[in-house]
């Protein structure tokens, strides 16, 4: 146990979540989501987890550490709805509340087709897989920076 860390975060999940560079990205998914094949071919090439939580919870302790890109329009994506994608299903809403509250602001997320999801998913650092059981449960998020101390 360590202070001021969410017990959540795992010795793998920190490590991860340190070794990111500014612009890497992470996978945040549901249980649904094929996380080992797709792991595999992530830069750390394999999985990690955070289990028997939601993602909204998962979500909320990772934010907890990570910096979001400010960089760019979007630091968070998700999954659309098949053959719905303009549906907002109520995970992505807590998510959406963890970054807001995270940020400290609004900061909306983008959101793709799940195919061309799949394939961002691929090219991430690495891939968290939470309990979530809910469909759509899969964000990707880019890690931003920690500016320096004030002189």
């Amino acid at each position: 146990m360590l202070k001021s860390i969410d017990p959540l975060l795992n010795a793998d999940v920190l490590h991860a979540l340190r070794s990111m560079g500014h612009g890497d990205e992470l996978v945040l998914c549901d249980t649904n989501f094929p996380a080992d094949t797709v792991a595999r071919q992530t830069v750390l090439g394999k999985l990690l987890r955070i289990d028997n939580v939601s993602a909204p919870r998962a979500a909320r302790a990772i934010l907890s550490v990570l910096p979001l890109d400010s960089f760019v329009d979007t630091a968070v994506t998700t999954m659309e709805v098949v053959g719905q994608p303009r549906e907002i299903p109520p995970v992505r809403q807590e998510v959406q509340h963890e970054i807001d509250a995270a940020q400290g602001r609004s900061s909306p997320m983008g959101a793709i087709e799940r195919f061309a999801f799949y394939e961002a998913a691929r090219k991430a650092y690495c891939i968290i897989q939470t309990g979530e059981r809910r469909f759509y449960g899969n964000f990707i998020l880019k890690k931003g920076v920690i500016p320096p101390d004030e002189a």
